[in-house]
């Protein structure tokens, strides 16, 4: 698999590679960086990310969720900023809402705080 932060193309990544391509939200500070051409290369075994700061990027990211049909091409991803964006609220959002999306963790930053290396 290839991690990438959804700046770069990823038409030239080999097919047999899983892709998980990030979308960078408005909070974030790079969201003029996203490259929405990379939306339709998606295929049902990548995976789009969304890491979300406050509500504002969830109803962000709910909005290109569903503009762009991303749940039809791929899985999907929210996932809360460690210390910015409470787990359990942006549960009961996915909840509320219903959206197809998993939720995962920043699991580096809950095991090691963070730390340089991890």
């Amino acid at each position: 698999s290839l991690e990438t932060s959804g700046a770069l193309d990823i038409g030239e990544v080999d097919a047999r590679v899983m892709r998980v391509v990030d979308i960078k939200t408005p909070a974030s500070g790079e969201a003029e960086k996203n490259r929405w051409e990379n939306l339709l290369l998606l295929t049902r075994h990548d995976e789009i990310k969304f890491v979300l700061c406050d509500e504002s990027d969830y109803q962000w990211a709910k909005q290109i969720l569903q503009q762009h049909r991303l749940a039809d091409k791929c899985a999907v991803l929210f996932s809360p900023v460690h210390g910015m964006l409470d787990a359990a609220k942006l549960a009961e959002w996915v909840l509320r809402d219903r959206l197809p999306v998993r939720m995962l963790l920043q699991l580096h930053k809950l095991l090691w705080s963070n730390a340089p290396g991890y």
